[in-house]
């Protein structure tokens, strides 16, 4: 199997509310801060979710419009690790898929397409519809698969390597954590998982803090320079404060319904989510992901939020 998972995972957290505050930027966002929360800046409205076409002739995997969460933590996540101890996690097999999976790319359209995107959600990379078309859901879950399995290509696009992995994969991406619920973000791989009662339900594409010091213009006082280091810190948090609807205005850009959980860090939407870190410290995701999240309370305000690299 391509890229190995660690199953052990050590995490330390600040005492108090259990949230770790590793680092306060200057504009500690992606594209925003902390600044931004009175913020009144919404302007366009949510992204909705295509709805699933009818089912073709092959095995349609349905994409997920609820995900069962619990209200609280595991009370197995103590308050300063995340499975301490080394466990051995049965990973379901995999059946191959009842048609293969051809190469195709971004606006594509027909049954190859379809065939494709059963298959990204059978081996456990999320997509909003079954629907035939190409567009950015499918080309951001086939970026998370080739950056899970290290493929040569990243870039969103079905060559013959992806299809021939999507076709002989036999299991789903491993989570590092073991126990409890959380979205957890690999910063090596550049990969969020969906994780419940220590499985990885769903995997989607992130793109994290670029690591690179910078310099910036407020985009809310334009007399106002800013600077720090793209960084996302890594530790054990929890969601403490929302947008729910559109975008917001920060200091650093615009962010799509975020959900902080470090300071002026989030997990939002964004219309940019590369196959590389490219952020000024937040996680983004795509918007018609971050609808998801919402829509399914995938990620509930004072849940956990793990990043590790």
């Amino acid at each position: 199997m391509i890229g190995t998972r660690s199953e052990t995972a050590r995490l330390t957290a600040a005492t108090g509310l259990g949230l770790v505050a590793l680092l306060v930027l200057v504009s500690a966002c992606t594209d925003g801060n902390a600044a931004s929360v009175g913020s009144s800046g919404k302007s366009s409205s949510p992204i909705v979710v295509a709805q699933p076409s009818p089912a073709i002739t092959p095995v349609v995997v349905t994409p997920p419009t609820t995900i069962a969460t619990t209200t609280t933590v595991a009370t197995t996540v103590a308050p300063t690790t995340v499975a301490t101890t080394t466990t051995t996690t049965t990973v379901p097999v995999v059946p191959p898929p009842l048609f293969p999976v051809t190469p195709v790319g971004r606006g594509s359209s027909g049954n190859a397409v379809k065939v494709l995107q059963s298959r990204l959600l059978q081996v456990g990379f999320w997509l909003d519809a079954v629907d035939g078309h190409y567009g950015t859901a499918t080309s951001q879950a086939v970026m998370a698969f080739q950056k899970y399995w290290n493929l040569p290509n990243k870039n969103g696009r079905v060559d013959d390597t992806t299809a021939k992995i999507l076709n002989t994969v036999k299991s789903k991406p491993k989570a590092k954590a073991t126990v409890g619920d959380m979205f957890e973000v690999n910063k090596a791989l550049q990969v969020g998982f969906v994780v419940r009662k220590g499985k990885a339900v769903w995997t989607l594409n992130v793109s994290t803090g670029s690591g690179h010091p910078y310099t910036a213009v407020s985009h809310k006082d334009l007399k106002t320079k800013l600077a720090g280091d793209a960084q996302t810190p890594d530790g054990l948090f929890r969601v403490n404060r929302q947008r729910p609807v559109g975008w917001w205005e920060g200091e650093l850009g615009r962010l799509y319904r975020p959900k902080y959980f470090n300071g002026g860090i989030a997990v939002h939407g964004s219309n940019s989510i590369p196959n590389y870190p490219a952020s000024h410290g937040c996680v983004r995701v795509s918007t018609v992901a971050m609808d998801w999240i919402w829509d399914g309370n995938v990620i509930p305000l004072h849940s956990t939020v793990w990043v590790h690299s």
